[in-house]
């Protein structure tokens, strides 16, 4: 079973269940998605503490706890004390490089609508590489989809 179908308590045997098996591939497709964005081979300038934590942060805005446990542990695993007080929604550390990175993550998951080009001269002014800003925008989409996905087959889930 998926990460995303133990979210969403895909129940062996249900309808969802099922339905879900028809979509095998999608859900292989998000679990390679899921270790490509927090556990990458080269993090760049991207630790996977950091990224773990900020899957976290996302997680928490959006109000899924279980998955933002899913990534705690993965903080934890990570083990780096410095980035991982940011898996809480309102902290922030001094270093300006990270505090442009954790700003850029919270309104691109709050108000993704609100990013702008400023924004993205405003990483590249604290040092981020436009290979990070990349990689940044890839790990928000994911846990953003990540958050969609499991909240949409737990209420189909619900209503069976």
């Amino acid at each position: 079973m998926t990460l995303i179908e133990t979210l969403a308590d895909v129940r062996p045997g249900s309808a969802l269940a099922e339905a879900m098996e028809k979509r095998t591939e999608i859900l292989r497709l998000s679990e390679a998605a899921h270790d490509a964005v927090l556990l990458p081979r080269d993090p760049g300038g991207l630790s996977h503490g950091l990224r773990a934590a900020l899957a976290a942060r996302m997680a928490r805005h959006n109000r899924n706890e279980a998955l933002a446990d899913h990534y705690d542990a993965l903080v934890e695993r990570a083990a780096e004390k410095e980035t991982a007080l940011l898996a809480q929604p309102g902290t922030n550390v001094d270093d300006p490089r990270t505090l442009e990175i954790v700003r850029h993550a919270d309104r691109l998951t709050v108000a993704p609508r609100e990013a702008t080009r400023g924004h993205i001269e405003a990483l590249r002014s604290a040092g981020i590489t436009d290979a990070d800003i990349v990689r940044l925008s890839e790990l928000a989409a994911f846990v953003n989809y990540q958050v969609r996905v499991i909240a949409g087959l737990t209420l189909i889930g619900a209503g069976k």
